[in-house]
């Protein structure tokens, strides 16, 4: 026998947060399916078919089920990871990617690291780690972001 789930109701205000998040188009990808989760939790599906119709594993959709219910919107967010503090905060990172995104340098058709590291007061190591550690730069940031920080040739 299949152990009981927890009930998972949302107010009004939680479901239009969580289907905005969604639908949003420059959210992470992570946190946008942990929203869709959710939402799918709170409309009486089943975690298998949540898990079929979004393409993860039942655990998945338990998991996000379990904090969501136990913390609410607070519990789709990353949980703090071991290892060294990272020396860039996600305020900084969200203001790289968004400025990456939403504009142009002027005299130029795209930002280069250099132009973002200058423009955002940062090293040029720092736009590309997104982390500020070296160890594996630039596939860090893109992971993090979901999107390149500048085209270069080496990473065509």
């Amino acid at each position: 026998m299949a152990r009981p789930k927890a009930t998972l109701e949302l107010s009004e205000g939680e479901r239009n947060e969580l289907q905005a998040l969604a639908r949003r188009r420059k959210s992470a990808q992570a946190a946008a399916l942990r929203a869709r989760i959710v939402l799918a939790c709170a409309e009486g599906i089943e975690n298998n078919a949540v898990a079929e119709r979004l393409r993860v594993t039942k655990q998945t959709v338990s998991k996000w089920r379990g904090r969501f219910v136990r913390e609410r919107l607070d519990g789709l967010l990353d949980a703090p990871r071991s290892g060294a503090p990272r020396a860039i905060d996600d305020a900084r990172v969200e203001a790289v990617v968004t400025r990456t995104l939403e504009s142009k340098p002027e005299g130029a058709t795209q930002w280069s690291t250099r132009l973002m590291a200058r423009e955002m007061g940062m090293t040029q190591n720092a736009i590309l780690c997104a982390s500020g550690t070296p160890s594996g730069c630039s596939r860090t940031g893109r992971r993090r972001s979901s999107s390149r920080p500048t085209r270069c040739s080496w990473t065509r």
